[in-house]
């Protein structure tokens, strides 16, 4: 029996029409390429309905998305990495019997190969290469920090602890268990999805903690013995001086993980029992969020639009650290971003590349602090700048007369509300008059944790906590709330990933005049409430009503005054 082509199949599925798919034909006969790599290069078919098609087509099982309770580990052991990531294979349990899942169902040699390895009966399936490399990534079984601390023990007579000397430290930083140790703990970092790796000197232990979704949790426990070894392959990574313990270092790792780039910046602590180190963890593949895709509510996002085309003017966002502020800053550069336009920035450092914008790191050691830079950024014919961070009153009144001289500034500041932002920049030295005349947007944000789908419940709160939340009992009828579980999907947190909730307020001629006149937060705050902005509690509200968070997530990053009229 004759097979059914791929075009046909995605003809029946509608994803592609007649005409396109005769153009693709036409492109592969002169090309020689693949008819699904054509179709996806047009635009006409994704990755997912290519693969789609192929299961069809091979009468294959099509795998949508592999989840942690069909990745078994023995199985997994069974391969070497290499040769999955290689092959773009991976094998899986599928309903309770063992499956491989490839990219490439005609590639018949590895899934014979590991046929014969897995003994037994085994079936295909057709995946995309991005499911099965994130599943990989995700699943193998790299040895546990068990097994580490058992390698560990097992060598402590070969590194001989009686007397441990620096110069024994820095021999065993590239020892093979301390250089295996170090890579297991960034890459189970990048496995649960952290932010930060928090490795902390006690008296008696040393503690490794992850920042996953905002919130810490221990992992890994190596021997206090081991402290010295461990910091100082840290140190070698991040090309820093493996002697100095006396004052503090900052450095980059830059890593890879599968087929994701990771910038790792590296800051050492001396604290009273050792050098504590913090590594932050930047995905440089993630890339930049649309303007769309931040999950601003309707009102405040067609306001943001609205005010970003402004020819000049200072826009800043507050919070405080880990807020998002940057993502949101680089959100508004993507939507800027065009060819007309020369932007440049100042940053502390870089954190995303953005190609076709101009960006200047801050080096505090050469004296080009933010102040310096924007002076010489200024000559540079700039019709946009972004400003890392306004921290002090030079920064800010450069901010300001940049915006009074045609420029549009985009830049952010630690304060804990949109209102108070004006009283922090009155409190810096800036003058009023020129605050007045040069903001035109002020947005605080906050980030709070989304439920986990897979095992939220429903529930009934109860009157204070309905009560805390500002709304009346009437409103909070007509909302479903959800809590928290926990389940394996998700870490048994009850949360998978953050969101942002935000406070955006246009600085009209009504706030202008309040700010001339050094009102009080609170005035300007009422002020703007009654222009239509929305608190960042009530903002949060609305996230409660569409499922994403929790009333305990709301309330742990903005207060909310029951007086406050909720936007429902």
């Amino acid at each position: 029996m004759l097979r059914k082509k791929i075009g046909d199949i995605l003809i029946d599925l509608g994803i592609v029409t007649k005409e396109q798919l005769d153009d693709c034909l036409k492109e592969q006969k002169s090309t020689g390429k693949l008819l699904g790599t054509i179709l996806i290069e047009r635009g006409f078919a994704s990755k997912h309905d290519v693969a789609r098609a192929l299961g069809e087509q091979m009468q294959l099982p099509f795998i949508q998305l592999i989840t942690e309770q069909m990745a078994d580990l023995e199985l997994l052991r069974k391969v070497p990495l290499k040769f999955l990531r290689q092959h773009m294979v991976i094998p899986i349990m599928f309903e309770g019997q063992k499956t491989l899942v490839t990219a490439n169902p005609h590639d018949l040699q590895p899934l014979d190969d590991l046929s014969l390895l897995m003994a037994g009966d085994v079936r295909y399936a057709v995946s995309t290469d991005l499911v099965i490399m994130d599943a990989i990534n995700k699943y193998y079984p790299l040895e546990s920090s068990k097994e580490m601390m058992e390698e560990l023990t097992e060598g402590e007579d070969e590194f001989g602890f009686s007397s441990i000397e620096d110069k024994d430290i820095m021999e065993m930083a590239n020892e093979a268990p301390i250089v295996k140790l170090v890579n297991h703990v960034m890459f189970q970092a990048v496995k649960e999805g952290a932010s930060d790796i928090h490795i902390e000197p006690y008296e008696k232990e040393l503690r490794v903690r992850y920042r996953i979704d905002g919130n810490l949790y221990s992992r890994v426990i190596p021997p206090k013995r081991y402290q010295g070894a461990i910091v100082s392959r840290i140190k070698i990574m991040a090309h820093l001086n493996i002697a100095e313990k006396r004052i503090p270092q900052d450095g980059r790792i830059q890593i890879k993980v599968g087929d994701r780039a990771f910038d790792i910046r590296v800051s050492i602590l001396p604290c009273n029992f050792g050098e504590r180190v913090v590594m932050r963890l930047l995905d440089k593949g993630k890339g930049t969020k649309d303007l769309e895709k931040i999950g601003m509510a309707e009102r405040d996002l067609k306001l943001m639009l609205r005010t970003i085309e402004r020819p000049n003017g200072i826009i800043l966002v507050s919070g405080p650290t880990g807020s998002g502020k940057t993502s949101t800053l680089y959100a508004i550069l993507n939507r800027l971003n065009q060819p007309d336009v020369n932007i440049i920035t100042v940053e502390d450092p870089v954190e995303y590349t953005v190609h076709g914008v101009n960006q200047v790191p801050v080096n505090e050691k050469t004296g080009l602090t933010f102040a310096v830079s924007l002076r010489s950024i200024l000559r540079q014919d700039p019709d946009i700048v972004l400003i890392g961070e306004i921290r002090d009153r030079e920064t800010a009144e450069i901010a300001t007369q940049a915006a009074l001289t045609g420029h549009l500034v985009l830049s952010t500041i630690h304060t804990n509300s949109a209102p108070a932002t004006i009283t922090r920049l009155i409190d810096m030295g800036v003058e009023p008059f020129l605050i007045a005349s040069s903001l035109i947007m002020v947005i605080s944000q906050r980030l709070v944790r989304t439920l986990c789908l897979e095992c939220r419940q429903v529930y009934q709160p109860d009157a204070e906590a309905i009560r805390r939340l500002g709304i009346t009992a009437a409103q909070a009828a007509a909302i479903t709330f959800y809590k928290a579980v926990g389940c394996d999907e998700c870490l048994q947190t009850g949360y998978r990933g953050r969101c942002a909730v935000f406070e955006v307020m246009e600085v009209d001629d009504a706030i202008a005049r309040l700010i001339i006149q050094r009102a009080d937060a609170n005035v300007v705050r009422d002020q703007a409430l009654k222009a239509g902005m929305t608190l960042l509690g009530l903002d949060g509200v609305r996230l409660i009503q569409e499922g994403i968070t929790t009333i305990d997530e709301v309330l742990s990053v903005a207060y909310v005054q029951e007086s406050d009229e909720p936007g429902l």
